[in-house]
């Protein structure tokens, strides 16, 4: 009987495990081998010859050893339009973080280990791929190359002050000229085929989701520039000024800005935008007659010679945050003449949501829910029968939440992931490398939507079939360390960077970890990125009144990938003792949507991690259940009850653990 056991035990446990053939990286055929007689490229990759030349013959005409192309534009905003999209122009690579450099024979492509993949599928075999990406290695690599006393040349439009700095004086010392070219390179091989820039009329904000009028923001921007000295602000992001003036556009994707700069003084305005996108409502709006209490439009290409005019007068003071301010701009402005903080006071003032604000960016996350209940449902019903692919399921998403009040589309290009692909944290499908959706691999759906009333970000990663027990086990060590990290409770002012380790604990107590960061600041209709709230060591101290997401997550190369996404506000915590008067903050969750059931092993979850997921799930049932059934979408209701029934603590035992159960009871009835 015994033996019956053992063998009983020794078979469940091989029939729990998953054995899978790894394939190698020259066996892939999803990348390139430049390597191999003749090389191969998959259909994915862009052949660059022509644009290469033409950049090397633009670089003879300035007498330049090496061009550096950064994947930024003007802005350095997060996402880019397509016409400032110079890095994908010139070598095919399409993620969003990356750095080119060109000589006059070699070419080379620095990027993170999120896009690695991505690139070896992406360029063609003009190219090196270098897997360290940052500065000092670019410089690096730039000295094995290019001989002492060369010029080294750069867009300082695409560069922020600081990373402009650090290439500058790391170049210097190895005896290489970094120099500012004003004329793009890139945008001269490009051409005319460069997309044209955009054409739609700016827009204003409904006043039901206006926290705070543009002339009391102003005003609250000047009472802090007089504290710190400073006569005039110089707002270079886009969303500084779609924030300040309540107005928002359409000229970067998935992001409702607008081209534009604002200098603001204490007794001016000027707006640098393109004049002809300004329709006689915002023109009114904006007071645009008055000189005194309006502002002043001007057209965008004025932005630098205004800032020269204007540091020409005695006793000024030009405040600029240097994470946004480009080189460009920055190196018109002499330092007698310069206040620098890290990010301007729009962008402080910005992270901390008002009333209003919180309320909206509340009521935006329930509707968004609807949608992805929606969407998880349509999964579960259309997954079996073989009709779902990665890309089809991410238009489906967007179309649903198309159909939900104030809806102004995605926040990003969906991550829809199946099997190996969701092991690429950052992959987003396309017709050569889409999965068809299958019962039997796990499914990472990452998705957000842009409304008049806020901006969401959720993930979550889901299995149809009957998972592994150690995609059980990682995927519940992911949703225990989001819920470790929501649970939280800390002294205002602590940095993000020093509590993110909190979501990898339990992830770090079996060797498990993920290569990104935990999370980032969320905006109103404004970026779904928005710095400077976070995780990372840049980021501000987390204050009451943020929105940050929380994303731990799990990936396991050419097998699968594992995220939890929630959008969560800093509210204020109550604490048994506080002798030093101390105020203390927690995490609110706000997206409501319910994890995957039949990924999540309560037996290695600690009792107040069980707690709070039930806490969480009656949250949604009461937020959510409501809007669901004024929707009169009654499936969907009764789908989402059943996805949020509370677990029992230490109910939940697996396979293995009842008949080691059974064994021990039959041992001592033996004896």
């Amino acid at each position: 009987m015994w033996l019956i056991f053992q063998w009983t035990l020794t078979l469940l446990l091989f029939s729990q495990m998953e054995c899978r053939p790894t394939q190698s990286k020259s066996e892939r055929q999803d990348i390139r081998n430049c390597i191999s007689v003749p090389p191969y490229l998959p259909i994915t990759a862009t052949n660059t010859t022509r644009q290469l030349k033409g950049l090397q013959d633009a670089m003879n005409k300035y007498s330049i050893g090496a061009y550096i192309i950064p994947a930024t534009d003007y802005h350095l905003t997060a996402y880019i339009a397509e016409r400032d999209a110079r890095l994908t122009f010139m070598t095919g690579f399409t993620g969003s973080a990356g750095t080119a450099v060109v000589t006059h024979d070699k070419a080379v492509l620095f990027t993170d280990s999120r896009y690695w993949v991505q690139a070896e599928r992406e360029l063609d075999c003009n190219w090196d791929l270098e897997r360290q990406p940052w500065v000092s290695n670019i410089v690096e690599w730039i000295t094995r190359t290019v001989p002492e006393g060369q010029i080294i040349g750069a867009d300082p439009f695409t560069f922020s002050i600081d990373d402009w700095e650090s290439y500058y004086s790391q170049l210097n010392k190895v005896k290489r000229n970094l120099t500012s070219i004003e004329e793009n390179l890139v945008d001269i091989v490009w051409g005319s085929a460069r997309p044209p820039p955009p054409t739609n009329d700016i827009y204003i904000l409904p006043n039901n989701v206006i926290g705070m009028s543009w002339q009391k923001k102003v005003a609250f921007i000047r009472e802090e520039m007089e504290k710190k000295g400073a006569t005039a602000v110089l707002l270079s992001a886009l969303d500084e000024t779609a924030w300040l003036f309540n107005l928002r556009g359409d000229d970067i994707p998935y992001n409702p800005f607008f081209y534009s700069y604002t200098l603001l003084t204490l007794d001016s305005i000027r707006l640098f935008m393109n004049q002809s996108r300004v329709s006689n409502d915002v023109h009114n709006y904006l007071n645009a007659t008055s000189r005194e209490n309006g502002v002043l439009l001007m057209d965008y290409g004025l932005v630098k010679q205004e800032v020269i005019d204007y540091i020409k007068k005695d006793n000024v003071q030009v405040w600029i945050g240097t994470e946004y301010t480009t080189r460009g701009l920055y190196e018109v402005i002499p330092d007698t003449k310069l206040i620098k903080d890290s990010y301007s006071p729009v962008m402080m003032a910005k992270a901390i949501k008002d009333e209003t604000e919180q309320k909206i960016l509340r009521e935006c996350h329930v509707r968004d829910a609807v949608a992805l209940i929606q969407y998880l449902l349509w999964l579960e019903k259309n997954v079996p029968k073989g009709t779902v692919d990665e890309i089809s399921g991410a238009s489906y998403v967007d179309q649903l939440r198309s159909k939900q009040k104030y809806s102004k589309g995605p926040s990003f290009s969906t991550i829809s992931a199946s099997g190996l692909n969701a092991a690429l944290a950052h992959y987003s499908p396309n017709n050569e490398t889409k999965r068809t959706l299958r019962v039997d691999e796990m499914y990472l759906i990452d998705s957000g939507g842009q409304y008049l009333d806020g901006t969401t970000d959720i993930t979550r990663t889901v299995h149809w079939g009957t998972p592994t027990v150690f995609q059980k086990e990682a995927y519940t060590r992911v949703l225990m360390g989001n819920i470790d990290l929501s649970r939280l409770i800390f002294p205002a002012g602590t940095s993000g960077r020093n509590m993110e380790i909190i979501a990898r604990r339990t992830l770090w107590d079996v060797g498990l970890n993920y290569g990104h960061g935990t999370g980032h600041g969320i905006g109103n209709f404004l970026c779904i990125h928005e710095w400077p709230v976070g995780f990372q060591s840049n980021n501000i101290n987390m204050q009451k009144g943020m929105f940050t997401s929380i994303e731990p997550g799990y990936y396991h190369d050419n097998e699968f990938g594992i995220r939890i996404e929630d959008v969560v506000l800093v509210v204020d915590a109550d604490v048994k003792y506080n002798f030093s008067e101390q105020s203390y903050l927690r995490f609110e969750t706000i997206s409501l949507v319910p994890y995957n059931r039949r990924l999540i092993d309560t037996s290695i979850m600690r009792r107040e991690q069980v707690d709070y997921l039930n806490q969480y799930y009656k949250k949604i049932r009461d937020l959510v259940g409501p809007e669901l059934q004024n929707q009169k979408l009654t499936e969907e209701h009764d789908w989402m009850m059943k996805q949020t029934e509370p677990f029992h603590n230490n109910a939940v035992m697996t396979n293995i653990s009842v008949i080691l159960l059974l064994i021990v009871t039959m041992g001592n009835t033996l004896l």
